[in-house]
């Protein structure tokens, strides 16, 4: 193979004609259930070797992908038709329910050739739909059939290196040297660049294979309708299953060949989302660009010009925020779990950013399961340092540069979302372990875990800690009073407005947030990162410029209780974010069945609602806690 550059998981297989060419399974899945299986937990045909694992990476483990080897074998263009697979025995009475429960679950079987999933086209009216996978079987009249003949069409594409010219240099000028293989008798070679499926119930006679080798050939030609269905699934009766393949060679290039799997359906959609956002940015920012003009540069030009009667006078009208001053910087209520939440958001936002930032540049590409997991946890953990940095740095500030407990803010950082996650985890596994599911994080994958955080994730943590403790923290630009200020009684409560401003984040998010949730839970490749990293940009952008007005409005009616409220303002985009999924849940997966499903979608749901409630809270209380002191800073108050 030559030097090229090739994404991991993505690098061109070449095969000779006659090379085979071996199918992998993935579990099987249902977007009624959400809940993964093995592919051999159904009364399948199992490889002549042995089922063997062959998950690639730790990400696939945690998605719940199960990748196993299968019985389908083929032969590099060599089309074949009526091959004989196996004869499965007799139903027994729970094999035979099971198959029926996982049919009426709408099951989908999952095969992987050469890294790409088996594609299927239905004809609708005049468009071709594509699914990825093909159904267990179907219900037809309370009859269930079960898909037990497959056409395979593989799509190959000619290897252009046989016969190449390599370039030589040789000093100033480089010439072509055409090479010529041994006797120039190479056959060219061929790439996989489509794997396309038709799956049909046919009748098959279960006596006549009775002495057929697997491979061998089927008595009889086989018709494959799929429009018709014909082989009932009945207990105590075998199942005979078979399959042809037929080659096909196309002008699909190597590098294009997942376009089939990521057609860009929508993208209109999300140029208007990302307009749309920039409205409400725009409108945001002419508010907050208000602001500074009115109060900060009028305020103070009006004050240092006047003469002294006039100043007296100004005294009495002072906008509201100048009231404030002895109050502002008073340390707020369980500062504490304010510094290890602004940590954690930190930390949880750098990994958002990086690992989208990444995607969009095609690292994480759908060829290679796992990667975005596995690019996530590894992230996470390096950011450990800047959780441990912000957290104790701040935690200095608000105790006026006391070092004492920085240790202790440090292990509460490294400990307080990783333990939310972990709680929230552990529960949805013991319901996946319960009902057996390939979705449910094997054990040994769960003390890896355990380790990783304790052993990565905590020293890290921890030298951020060590750093923040060591730099020298934000000096506040006026004095506290000893005595706390009343605060005047508002018109309105103020959570009224904290919570409400949630809506402004949450309306530069929501049509993004549908593709992911239906990339999530439909089973679809969401692979629109680029615009992903816009929208993320811009509702860190919002985030900030939202909790900024917000306290503002709150100094100025001479409420100076503003840390807390800020760190809500922007975070309170997550309880939008969450009551969104349940819409999602109660409106567009209608079809979800039973209450563990149910239960493991709200738990990430959750998870996720959380996850994003640190990192923006964390954006809105770091961009207020800069304006306040800008604010303050710039007043010279006698």
């Amino acid at each position: 193979m030559d030097m090229g550059f090739y994404l991991p998981g993505s690098y061109p297989h070449n095969y000779g004609i006659g090379d085979t060419l071996s199918v992998k399974v993935n579990s099987i899945t249902s977007i009624e259930t959400e809940i993964p299986f093995s592919y051999y937990s159904l009364p399948f045909c199992k490889p002549l070797e042995g089922v063997k694992d062959s998950a690639e990476n730790l990400g696939e483990v945690l998605m719940g992908d199960r990748i196993e080897n299968s019985p389908y074998k083929f032969k590099m263009h060599t089309n074949e038709t009526d091959i004989f697979l196996c004869r499965t025995d007799p139903l027994s009475g729970g094999d035979f329910k099971l198959l029926k429960k996982r049919i009426d679950e709408m099951y989908q079987v999952n095969l992987i050739l050469d890294n790409l999933p088996a594609i299927r086209y239905a004809k609708k009216e005049s468009y071709f739909l594509r699914w990825t996978g093909y159904p267990v079987g179907i219900k037809v009249q309370d009859a269930y059939y079960v898909f037990n003949h497959l056409k395979f069409t593989v799509l190959v594409h000619k290897y252009e290196e046989a016969n190449v010219a390599r370039v030589m240099g040789t000093g100033d000028g480089s010439e072509l040297i055409p090479t010529v293989g041994s006797g120039g008798s190479e056959l060219p070679g061929y790439m996989v660049v489509g794997f396309e499926v038709v799956p049909c119930s046919v009748m098959h006679d279960a006596q006549s294979v009775k002495k057929l080798k697997p491979y061998g050939k089927y008595p009889s030609p086989i018709k494959c309708d799929p429009t018709t269905v014909a082989m009932l699934v009945k207990e105590n009766e075998p199942i005979v299953f078979t399959y042809e393949v037929t080659f096909e060679e196309s002008d699909i290039k190597w590098p294009s060949r997942w376009d089939a799997y990521l057609k860009m359906e929508g993208s209109k959609v999300h140029w208007f989302s990302i307009l749309n956002s920039l409205m409400v940015i725009t409108f945001l920012a002419g508010i907050v660009l208000v602001i500074f003009l009115r109060t900060v540069r009028r305020d103070l030009t009006r004050y240092e010009e006047l003469d002294k009667e006039a100043q007296a006078q100004m005294n009495e009208e002072l906008s509201g925020w100048k009231l404030v001053v002895g109050d502002v910087f008073r340390a707020p209520a369980n500062s504490g779990l304010l510094c290890v939440m602004v940590g954690d958001g930190v930390q949880i936002l750098g990994m958002a950013v990086v690992t989208v930032m990444f995607a969009a540049l095609g690292f994480m590409s759908p060829a290679s399961r796992g990667t975005l997991i596995i690019g996530m946890l590894f992230f996470y953990m390096i950011l450990g340092i800047a959780a441990g940095y912000v957290a104790v740095r701040l935690w200095r500030t608000i105790g006026c540069g006391d070092k004492k407990g920085w240790v202790s803010v440090s292990w509460k950082v490294a400990c307080f979302f990783p333990g939310i996650a972990f709680l929230i985890l552990t529960t949805l596994n013991f319901l996946l372990w319960g009902s057996h599911s390939t979705g449910a994080i094997p054990f040994s994958l769960f003390v890896v875990l355990i380790f990783m955080w304790f052993c990565i994730s905590v020293p890290l943590t921890l030298v951020g800690g060590y750093f923040g403790a060591k730099a020298p923290h934000i000096e506040y630009p006026v004095r506290t009073n000893q005595i706390p200020r009343e605060i005047p009684a508002q018109k309105y409560p103020s959570w009224l407005l904290v919570f409400g401003a949630g809506t402004l984040p949450f309306g530069t998010l929501f049509i993004e947030l549908f593709f992911i949730m239906s990339s999530i839970w439909m089973g679809r490749a969401y692979y629109v990162f680029g615009f992903l990293l816009i929208v993320f940009i811009l509702l860190v952008v919002v985030c900030a410029e939202v909790s900024l007005v917000l306290t503002y409005m709150h100094l100025c009616v001479e409420d100076w209780k503003w840390w807390w409220k800020s760190f809500f303002a922007s975070g309170s985009v997550a309880i939008y974010i969450f009551l969104y999924s349940v819409n999602y849940l109660i409106f567009e997966l209608k079809s979800l069945s039973g209450p563990v499903s149910e239960a493991l979608y709200l738990g990430y749901s959750l998870l996720m609602a959380l996850a994003i409630m640190f990192a923006m809270g964390s954006v809105g209380f770091l961009s207020s806690f800069w304006f306040v002191h800008y604010l303050f800073s710039s007043v010279k108050l006698d």
